[in-house]
């Protein structure tokens, strides 16, 4: 059993703008938070969140797409599971809380709103490779690894 099993990062960043290293530092993300046992959540389109769940899918984990939209077909299927919401970008809430800490990888105005609520609502937040803030208790990981070891630790001292 891997350390984070039966806990779920959110894994958030852009969909579209997403630089190839933030792609590749987020499919790594997945990968190595899927091997550790976790169940990657992603905002279930392109960019950051489909590299995601591409790096979980390689490592034989779980990667849940939660959309903005109403149809699946929308969503990328590099995602094991599909949960159309009907609710556009407010579904960005429930990335967040579907949680046990949110990993942003790059910078893009809905990022910037999952960062600001998570950190309103008390989910640990590590930031990698995007936006850099005076959040509090936000932890900036230098790569994907570092940022799987920070989760890592959030998640060990709060009990898991």
């Amino acid at each position: 059993m891997g350390h984070l099993t039966g806990r779920y990062v959110a894994v958030v960043g852009p969909g579209s703008g997403a630089t190839q290293a933030e792609l590749d530092e987020a499919e790594r993300l997945g990968e190595v938070l899927a091997r550790d046992g976790a169940v990657v959540v992603t905002g279930g389109m392109a960019g950051v969140m489909r590299a995601a769940a591409r790096g979980a899918h390689r490592a034989g984990g779980v990667s849940v797409g939660i959309l903005p939209g109403t149809d699946r077909a929308g969503g990328s299927a590099a995602h094991t599971v599909l949960l159309p919401t009907g609710l556009g970008e407010l579904r960005n809430g429930l990335v967040v809380r579907a949680g046990d800490v949110v990993v942003a990888v790059g910078g893009s105005w809905g990022t910037l709103s999952e960062i600001a609520l998570a950190v309103r609502t008390g989910v640990p937040v590590v930031t990698l490779a995007g936006w850099t803030l005076p959040a509090p208790g936000a932890l900036v990981a230098r790569d994907a690894d570092d940022a799987a070891r920070l989760v890592r630790t959030i998640l060990t001292a709060d009990g898991a």
